[in-house]
């Protein structure tokens, strides 16, 4: 509902939320409105709608009937501390500092709050105007994976496809990607709905790497292909400068592990897929590696072999505290 339009437009309204933020807005009103309080929003300049592309955020205002400014006020103040907002809470001070994190002052900021809204967040709000990043998610597996192919192609052009591929799948595993989230900070920003809050999704790997492409689509669709090259150079600088093929033998944990086993005359290790989920485009894998029947370790990976080499390097630490004790 915007100025001018419904019951509410037609008596006297107070202000009850002032913010630059899009998502916050759609949040707060959202509440408001699962509490019976119908509301107007007004703003500086247009509102942005995904992928839309507007100069600048400007102020957004939510109004209520005055009758109801001092509940609305108390509904949100009483929900604010748990509203998952994270330091997206804090409005444009929040998002400036996480642009200075990342390099990019965004043109339209709607595109970064949208990268960091989780779906959980999204399925919580009453009017359906939360877009979650899941879309922003799938691009910035594309982008990322484009762009690290790329510079490896022109970087390693002496290495083979095979060991190509071996680089690019280290580089952008679930693993690597929260751990350049949880550099950023960028846990400290997600949007999440209140049960993921509660259960700490602001440190899940999984949620941290979603977020992290989810980030890079939205460096892309803001700034275009350079952008997001710049950022990723940035970001992967350091691994791609430690890039030694033969140490890549060394990672192949489910190798190690089959030999360790040999020669010890044990049964060699068997695989198995114990879950699944997540959407079809990004599937997440459980993996557990049983030797002799036994489960000795289970992992999480965005692909099967992920997760089994996972699982392997978890059951050559078992196997190798086992020995040493």
């Amino acid at each position: 509902m915007t100025a001018g339009e419904g019951p509410v437009a037609d008596r006297d309204l107070v202000v009850v939320l002032r913010t630059d933020s899009h998502v916050e807005a759609d949040i707060v009103r959202g509440l408001l409105e699962a509490h019976g309080i119908e509301s107007v929003l007004g703003a500086d300049g247009p509102l942005a709608v995904l992928p839309v592309t507007v100069p600048g955020p400007g102020e957004i205002r939510l109004s209520v009937r005055a009758e109801e400014a001092e509940e609305a006020r108390r509904v949100i103040e009483a929900q604010r501390r748990d509203a998952g907002l994270g330091r997206l809470g804090q409005g444009g001070a929040g998002l400036a500092e996480l642009e200075e994190r990342i390099g990019h002052r965004f043109r339209d900021r709607d595109l970064l709050e949208c990268a960091l809204t989780h779906r959980s967040r999204a399925n919580e709000d009453a009017t359906g105007a939360v877009t979650d990043n899941e879309s922003l998610e799938f691009l910035g597996d594309s982008v990322l994976g484009f762009i690290v192919a790329d510079t490896l192609f022109r970087r390693f052009p002496q290495y083979d496809e095979g060991e190509k591929s071996k680089i690019k799948a280290s580089l952008v595993s679930t693993t690597t990607l929260a751990r350049h989230a949880s550099r950023l900070g960028l846990g400290e920003y997600l949007v999440l709905g209140r049960g993921e809050e509660k259960t700490g999704g602001r440190k899940k790997h999984a949620l941290l790497a979603d977020g992290y492409e989810a980030l890079i689509a939205a460096v892309y669709l803001d700034g275009g292909i350079e952008a997001a090259r710049e950022f990723v150079a940035r970001e992967f600088a350091a691994a791609l400068d430690a890039v030694r093929v033969p140490a890549l033998a060394a990672a192949d944990h489910k190798s190690v592990l089959q030999e360790v086993l040999q020669a010890d005359e044990r049964s060699l290790p068997e695989y198995r897929v114990a879950a699944e989920s997540g959407p079809e485009h990004r599937k997440e894998f459980e993996v557990e590696v049983r030797i002799g029947g036994e489960v000795m370790a289970s992992a999480r990976g965005r692909t099967k072999k992920e997760a089994e080499q996972e699982a392997a390097r978890l059951a050559l630490a078992r196997l190798r505290q086992a020995a040493g004790s």
